[in-house]
């Protein structure tokens, strides 16, 4: 068996496309990577894309991906629809203890709301 010991460059018609390296290399650069839970605050791509697509705010966004309606998120905060409704609009400007709010009424970290 040949075990490569330095890189190895794949190239196809002249132009590089990877590259091999030593396990032992690959797994000083990359340990623990993916390997645990991470504590950042992520969006997913479905929530982002539909703020940046369509101009919505991130409250409305995280509402409808998890298939909430206006009411439902204001019955879990403790207030009128049309309260939670101007909380979402995306002109609103909602102060973070409100976004905090938000958060707990939707399950999610206040970091997923401000970005």
């Amino acid at each position: 068996m040949n075990i490569p010991t330095s890189h190895q460059l794949i190239t196809h018609q002249g132009v590089p496309v990877a590259v091999v390296v030593p396990y032992a290399e690959y797994a000083a650069a990359f340990a623990g990577f993916g390997a645990q839970e991470s504590t950042e605050a992520t969006v997913p791509h479905e929530v982002a894309s539909r703020v940046l697509r369509e101009q919505i705010s991130p409250i409305r966004a995280w509402r409808e991906h998890l298939g909430l309606t206006q009411a439902d998120a204001a019955a879990r905060m403790g207030v009128s629809q049309s309260a939670f409704a101007q909380m979402e609009a995306p002109e609103a400007r909602p102060r973070m203890n409100t976004l905090k709010k938000v958060a707990q009424a939707l399950d999610i970290a206040p970091a997923q709301l401000k970005w």
